[in-house]
């Protein structure tokens, strides 16, 4: 493909494309063309002035335009023509009457000119293949035998006018190149607005990408220093429950140290060796009779034996047990043998004695007798 002359669009040139890259080589101009587009003017000048120069239609003829060719570059098919005559070459109408009686099979030629609307360009057979060298293309496009055929017909309904080029066309490089070898091409080749709008289009993307890349660089960087405060605030979180819970344990260890303190306390009797108070003494003589002992039996004021079970006030312990048994049901206290002391026998489990604990009962047996015959006596 690199030994393939293609030239590519320039402005309104086409035509001087089409012919170079037909001839394949520089071998025309805009000058040249444009000498020729005005030896052809001069030469239908003359024609005109053959019906008089004084002649209206010779008037209105100086007054138009060239039809050659014009400020944009565009050259007629006249031009191309008388161009092509300077290397012995002579245009055919494709579709004219007198070529298709020849019945010519378009594999068998050697090149065409297509023309629609001021554009032209060439197909040619360089070696054994054809290639469409149309100057809006990025490069030569190889088109196969099969498809020749079909792609003329379909020039033709687009409304292109096709010219088939009869003679000797100069020997060129390519055509040589070709003759030994078959080219293969994997990938068509794009018109030039396709290919410049695709740059454009892949420029904008990678500017947009750009843009992208450097708003995620930067964004990176803030995350990454959002990281690090997340990581700085979560170890100082963990800091202060690490405190928090030390803290804790210290409290909950020193409450149990103070329960400790406080049952252990509560687990020891608070007795006195010396002194008690009536209520303790009490207390103390219900706990002692509620194991089953014998109610105490004192002497009265006057020498009369007084059987406290029966002619004594009961306590308040007495209504306290009845409280807790059922009804119907009195405690029944066993009598146990008294010592010689004639106190009941020792609990070696209780905190004092047992003959103190009687003495202390006594005397407040007597005392509650005492109070009652001075109330009798009052009466």
């Amino acid at each position: 493909m690199e030994s393939i002359f293609h030239e590519k669009q320039e402005g309104s040139l086409c035509a001087q494309h089409c012919l170079n890259n037909l001839l394949q080589g520089e071998y025309f101009s805009p000058v040249e063309l444009s000498s020729i587009a005005h030896q052809l003017d001069e030469e239908e000048r003359m024609r005109m002035a053959e019906g008089g120069v004084t002649s209206e239609d010779y008037r209105t003829f100086l007054q138009q335009p060239s039809g050659n060719m014009d400020d944009s570059g565009f050259f007629s098919i006249q031009v191309i023509s008388n161009a092509l005559k300077v290397w012995g070459l002579e245009l055919i109408l494709f579709n004219s009457p007198e070529y298709q009686r020849l019945r010519i099979d378009p594999i068998n030629e050697r090149s065409f000119i297509c023309n629609y609307k001021e554009h032209w360009f060439t197909v040619r057979k360089l070696g054994k293949q054809w290639f469409n060298l149309n100057s809006l293309l990025t490069g030569p496009e190889l088109i196969s035998d099969t498809y020749l055929a079909l792609f003329l017909a379909q020039l033709q309904q687009e409304g292109y006018s096709i010219f088939v080029v009869k003679g000797d066309l100069p020997d060129c490089e390519a055509d040589q190149l070709l003759q030994m070898i078959r080219v293969q091409q994997m990938h068509r080749p794009k018109l030039i607005g396709e290919e410049l709008a695709q740059l454009k289009e892949q420029r904008v993307q990678k500017t947009d990408l750009e843009r992208v890349l450097e708003a995620n660089d930067g964004s990176t960087v803030l995350d990454e220093d959002e990281e690090d405060l997340q990581r700085a605030l979560a170890l100082s979180r963990q800091e202060i429950d690490m405190e928090d819970e030390e803290a804790d344990l210290r409290r909950a260890i020193q409450l149990s140290m103070q329960g400790s303190s406080r049952s252990i306390s509560q687990d020891i009797p608070q007795t006195s060796g010396t002194h008690l108070t009536s209520e303790e003494l009490r207390k103390r003589r219900e706990a002692y009779f509620e194991k089953g002992y014998c109610r105490p039996v004192g002497t009265g004021t006057w020498g009369q034996t007084i059987n406290l079970n029966h002619q004594l006030p009961k306590p308040n312990y007495t209504m306290q047990q009845q409280q807790q048994d059922p009804p119907g049901q009195l405690s029944q206290p066993s009598e146990r043998p008294t010592t010689s002391s004639g106190a009941p026998g020792s609990d070696p489990g209780d905190a004092m004695s047992e003959e103190d604990m009687l003495q202390a009962a006594v005397t407040m047996s007597l005392e509650t007798v005492r109070n009652n015959f001075k109330t009798d006596g009052k009466k």
